[in-house]
């Protein structure tokens, strides 16, 4: 009997980020998905292995995390209505598509915080790993009644009806319970100073999901959601945006405490180049909210980048390379820009190990550039190749 033997698959380039550090000339091998070695000794490839040699001055890097997107939603003027008034099959071909569009920019993971009837549940189970990001998923978000976006379904009060959210969550296969703990823009009648659940419910939401084994991702623009949300114990706090009734300020005594418990800040970026930020609460403090960021990344913070994708016309499917972009414009060092796409949001989403890294067992997501991303960060628009689940995707 002839057993076949799986195809091997050689990657070899220039230069190597591995999720950690820049590595010389290497070569990946990939079978059944999954990285078998990385050999940076410059030995020669299995003799029945495939190889593809992108050449000198190509980079292989594992593939990026954007922390914070929604799959759901179409990038319109109109995305809420779109969202939430559209038929499912209308707004799941809107995820089909936003997550192709998300894949052919390098990005092979993404964590959904806030879909409508669990349609980023149905799109994991009906298109194939090789055509889409891996999805770490939410569901609707748990917002008050009435609350940031109520219109998806996550509407719920009172210690039982918390506990039984957070149950049918983990239930349903989601990975990560989003909470809204203060009010949002996008929201008619929702303000982002509003408290929506005070400290105790914080608490004991985040006790549920990590009882059961998942992660907490807390929306936070006001000041006290976000001192309360640390003390609750969530894992990433979304936005971390300050807002308070004169404006925008920075409370350095949160700074400090989360830096001090290493709590991760998904901090909200990637722009389409000639966009102004939406919605208009957001324009006036654009320029604090920048410089909050900037000082988030000077703290040392464990800082992942998480565009919003989809909430407007700024923020396309896709746009998560401007996204970094960003975050080197507003000083932090590109090799570290890399490290918090990969290595570092896959702590954050709950997939260490096998995502955002290149090492044996991790699998085999990888993107391929033209040119340095240390030298220059825009590089990582200079897509060569894609691969996910070890299949070429671009």
């Amino acid at each position: 009997m002839t057993v076949m033997r799986s195809e091997l698959l050689a990657l070899k380039a220039g230069h190597v980020f591995d999720g950690v550090d820049v590595r010389p000339s290497g070569m990946v091998l990939i079978e059944d998905g999954v990285i078998g070695d990385v050999d940076f000794t410059g030995a020669a490839p299995p003799e029945h292995a495939t190889v593809t040699d992108f050449g000198p001055e190509a980079w292989l890097l594992p593939g990026l995390i954007d922390a914070h997107v929604h799959l759901c939603w179409d990038a319109t003027d109109d995305a809420v209505a779109h969202v939430t008034s559209d038929a499912p099959e209308t707004v799941l071909k809107t995820a089909r598509d936003a997550a192709a569009a998300t894949l052919t920019a390098g990005v092979t993971t993404v964590r959904d915080l806030g879909d409508r009837d669990y349609l980023t549940l149905a799109l994991r189970e009906q298109v194939p790993p090789t055509q889409r990001p891996d999805i770490v998923v939410a569901g609707p978000p748990i917002t008050a009644p009435g609350g940031h976006c109520w219109f998806l379904g996550g509407e719920t009060e009172g210690a039982d009806a918390l506990r039984a959210a957070v149950r049918e969550r983990a239930e349903r296969g989601c990975d990560v319970v989003k909470v809204m703990a203060s009010g949002g823009a996008m929201t008619p009648g929702s303000n982002a100073l509003d408290q929506q659940y005070d400290r105790s419910d914080l608490r004991l939401i985040a006790d549920e999901a990590h009882r059961l084994g998942l992660t907490v991702a807390a929306h936070a623009h006001a000041v006290q959601a976000i001192a309360d949300s640390l003390d609750a114990g969530f894992d990433t706090i979304e936005h971390f945006s300050f807002f308070t009734s004169e404006g925008v300020g920075l409370r350095q005594e949160l700074l400090d405490e989360v830096v001090r418990r290493g709590t991760f800040v998904s901090l909200t970026v990637g722009m389409r180049p000639g966009k102004a930020p939406t919605p208009p609460a957001v324009v006036a403090r654009f320029a604090a909210l920048m410089d909050i960021v900037a000082k988030v990344i000077a703290s040392g913070a464990r800082v992942v980048p998480g565009t919003d994708s989809g909430i407007s016309p700024g923020k396309p499917h896709g746009v998560y390379p401007y996204g970094l972009m960003q975050l080197a414009e507003l000083g932090m060092p590109n090799r570290q820009v890399l490290r918090c796409a990969t290595t570092e949001a896959a702590k954050a989403v709950g997939r260490a190990g096998r995502k955002g890294a290149l090492l044996p067992c991790a699998d085999a997501d990888l993107l391929v550039l033209g040119s340095s991303p240390i030298d220059d960060i825009s590089a990582i628009a200079d897509i060569r190749a894609v691969y996910r689940a070890g299949h070429r995707v671009r």
